[in-house]
């Protein structure tokens, strides 16, 4: 049974599992309010060696769509005119230990992580520190781009690092309301603690926009007449994804569904795609698959996504405004 069951299943085991894990999420809980509280009281203090960092982040484990709202609020930025800088954790790769500037041009997912090479793919010239040391990725920053706004996906629990603005994925709050492991809860929901939550007062907005096959060939959507497909997701939530490829005239006859960040190298993987019928992969996906071998016998189509927080213009100025602040209470 994985976690997504254990959190959010129905069934008696599913039931029996999480009220046997309440113990832990106790336990868990005390531990996140004393370290809290150690930096409230003043026992320990964050460490502030770059000004302004703008961090994307959320309560619950994976899922909500954070590294595409992150490049949203990048794209954002620089059509302010503004210099930006990514920090992201490289989940799963050799590179997440500590923290490091990434090299120009194309970056591996197995040393940099998927999301890492996806952000690159999307964004190849905003310059990317990929690690989960977030204090050490905020002095890499001010060394080589002083004059930059730090951007980081995700590290809304990092507590060491003194962010300035802080914005809260939650698409849907959980009817599991618990911590972990109990429940999806990396922290008690406290919008109190950040500077706003989307979906809120900003709605966020996503749509397929098109998909593109091997060779960088555009299909337009909607598909019409309906077509049978396949797909294949190893994201936070599958069940979007895949309820996204309907609504465009997708007619799915199997589904692979793989736990977020799985590297995609199992052996069976390419014997189980059809050569004929088209297999649809999210974008973030591709960068692991199109380094496999054989891949390109394959019949594959990447789906691209658009993503805004709404209304854009509105959130342009909030975010804006929020940087003036910040840059006035650094001067005083």
């Amino acid at each position: 049974m994985n976690s997504r069951e254990v959190w959010f299943g129905r069934s008696l085991a599913a039931r029996i599992k999480r009220c046997n894990l309440q113990p832990l999420s106790v336990l868990y809980y005390l531990g996140w309010q004393i370290y809290l509280l150690a930096y409230r009281i003043g026992l320990k203090r964050a460490k502030e060696p770059h000004i302004p960092i703008v961090v994307v982040g959320n309560f619950t484990v994976g899922g909500t769509g954070k590294t595409p709202i992150t490049i949203y609020v990048a794209q954002v930025l620089i059509e302010r005119g503004l210099e930006v800088v990514i920090g992201c954790s490289g989940y799963g790769s050799p590179k997440s230990a500590k923290a490091s500037l990434a090299p120009v041009g194309v970056l591996g997912p197995k040393v940099w992580g998927d999301e890492p090479a996806l952000i690159r793919e999307l964004l190849p010239d905003v310059p990317l520190i990929v690690g989960r040391n977030r204090v050490l990725a905020a002095k890499i920053c001010h060394e080589n781009f002083p004059n930059a706004v730090l951007l980081m996906d995700d590290g809304l629990q990092h507590l060491p690092l003194k962010t300035h603005i802080k914005i809260a994925v939650e698409p849907k709050q959980s009817d599991n309301r618990m911590i972990l492991p109990a429940g999806p809860y990396r922290e008690p929901y406290n919008h109190n603690r950040v500077d706003i939550v989307v979906p809120g007062h900003f709605e966020i907005r996503r749509k397929l926009s098109h998909f593109k096959d091997q060779d960088g060939g555009g299909i337009e959507l909607p598909i019409s007449p309906t077509m049978n497909a396949r797909a294949l997701a190893a994201i936070g939530n599958p069940n979007q994804f895949f309820a996204a490829l309907e609504t465009v005239g997708i007619q799915l006859e199997k589904q692979f569904e793989l736990k977020d960040h799985d590297p995609l190298t199992a052996g069976t993987l390419l014997a189980s795609f059809d050569r004929e019928m088209p297999t649809i992969v999210t974008l973030k996906d591709w960068m692991k698959l199109r380094e496999l071998p054989g891949i390109s016998k394959c019949k594959i189509w990447i789906a691209h996504e658009s993503v805004s927080l709404e209304p854009r213009q509105e959130f342009a100025n909030w975010l804006h405004e929020r940087l003036q602040k910040t840059a006035k209470k650094v001067a005083e």
